[in-house]
């Protein structure tokens, strides 16, 4: 019973920092070392972090699942899927099972992600001083991403001005290095997995840099607060976060919509993307948004017509759709070994104006002239007297495909194929393996 605990808590899974050495032998194992040596001097600590940020990339994270999957449970009819693997399958039908492997593997890469930043996080002492501000930012920033992806898929949806007592996620916040009773982590409330995430962007964002190369930095936690607040529905901190990100100077949008998708190198617009080449990464949205000519699967997720009568038929967002393998196709997921901007300023911009207009200010700008900065740069005449509705619409359009939309709905408490926001079905299972494994973890209702 214990092996079977052992190798089924995620919260456990952090490759490069396991203790596993032989004490009859004496030798350390072939394919790991331990923590004391992984963790013993300031280049090793930085190569971890640097672990840290792939495992925040792993294909079942940031680098697909978590943006594929959000698209997927609110597609509501604009997009289908087509594939042949069942796993998304219940995703997209809201059928889900606590088997389902899209929800074990999502928890199972976030909660890796996570370990190894708590691990980063114990080794401080060893870094150097003059860097230890900034590897505690970068650790606290994967940490807060992770467990924000998670609480948002994995409990019922955080309620403005509620008491969101409702039960969340585990909070790990120190290294799990061997299974003992405080490996057994019950169920933090969504308030408090809320709260957490922004204590550590706030922390991450102190700490941080303003440049720091494809890794994150002060306006990577800036935009993340902004996201993060716009969820929460605080309109004041998601505004003013965004305008940090805005008023900086440091990002723009490229002027052509197309030319943001498919590179190797991050473009101007990306505040944070997932790096992907031929040597490293996964990028599962061109796997399954994309078809054989461009090195996707068979074209497992199509656009169906229902988004694309959303646009404007001079849009430049609907003509960068493309028709293949015998159906619409989302262009920004078209090849193979291409980055994957997780975080963007189109963004922030549209966070700002609608976050401006809710209030009725204009802190950083008026709110036409944000929304214009996407609408006109879609090809589209600048429009003025912008209402909530024009600033939700150009979201939908500009951020379409993105991971936006099922949390997005659930934070405007719209409806999916019917089914009210904080429907049970719109919940991911925790997985089955973690209920067997941890007698301190309550399932979701209806699993």
């Amino acid at each position: 019973m214990l092996r079977f605990i052992k190798y089924s808590l995620a919260l456990v899974a952090a490759v490069l920092i396991v203790s596993a050495c032989d004490k009859k032998l004496d030798l350390e194992p072939a394919q790991s070392i331990s923590e004391e040596l992984a963790l013993s001097t300031d280049a090793n600590v930085k190569s971890v972090l640097l672990g840290a940020y792939d495992a925040l990339g792993n294909y079942a994270f940031w680098g697909g699942y978590t943006m594929r999957d959000a698209e997927l449970a609110g597609a509501d009819g604009e997009i289908r899927w087509v594939g042949t693997f069942n796993g998304p399958r219940e995703v997209f039908n809201h059928t889900m099972i606590a088997e389902n492997p899209e929800a074990e593997a999502m928890w199972n890469a976030g909660y890796n992600a996570i370990n190894i930043a708590n691990n980063v996080l114990s080794a401080l002492s060893v870094v150097k001083a003059d860097d230890r501000d900034q590897v505690e930012g970068e650790a606290l920033f994967i940490r807060a991403v992770c467990h924000f992806e998670l609480v948002r898929f994995f409990a019922k949806p955080y309620e403005a001005g509620g008491n969101n007592t409702q039960p969340g996620i585990p909070l790990m916040l120190r290294p799990t290095r061997e299974i003992d009773d405080a490996s057994f982590v019950s169920r933090a409330s969504v308030e408090d997995v809320y709260a957490q995430v922004v204590t550590d962007l706030a922390a991450a964002f102190d700490k941080l840099p303003e440049e720091n190369g494809n890794l994150a930095n002060k306006y990577a936690a800036a935009a993340m607060l902004a996201r993060v607040h716009l969820q929460k529905g605080e309109y004041d901190h998601a505004r003013d976060h965004a305008n940090d990100v805005i008023g900086a100077d440091v990002y723009s949008l490229v002027s052509d919509y197309a030319s943001e998708f498919n590179n190797d190198d991050n473009t101007s617009e990306d505040i944070f993307a997932n790096q992907i080449s031929t040597q490293d990464g996964t990028n599962d949205m061109v796997t399954y948004y994309s078809i054989p000519e461009f090195g996707g699967r068979d074209g497992d997720i199509e656009i169906e017509q229902k988004h694309l009568d959303l646009y404007d038929p001079n849009d430049a967002r609907l003509l960068f759709h493309y028709d293949g393998n015998g159906a619409i196709r989302a262009g920004k997921w078209r090849d193979q070994y291409r980055n994957i901007p997780n975080i963007r300023l189109a963004e922030m911009y549209l966070i700002r104006a609608e976050c401006n207009q809710r209030l009725g200010t204009s802190v950083g700008a008026p709110v036409d002239d944000d929304y214009n900065a996407t609408h006109t740069r879609a090809g589209l005449p600048a429009k003025s007297g912008v209402t909530l509705d024009d600033i939700l619409l150009e979201r939908r359009l500009e951020l379409a495909h993105e991971g936006h939309k099922l949390h997005d709905v659930k934070r405007l408490k719209g409806t999916v194929d019917g089914l009210p926001y904080d429907d049970p079905k719109l919940v991911y299972p925790i997985p089955a393996r973690e209920i067997a494994a941890n007698p301190n973890l309550s399932q979701n209702q209806g699993y």
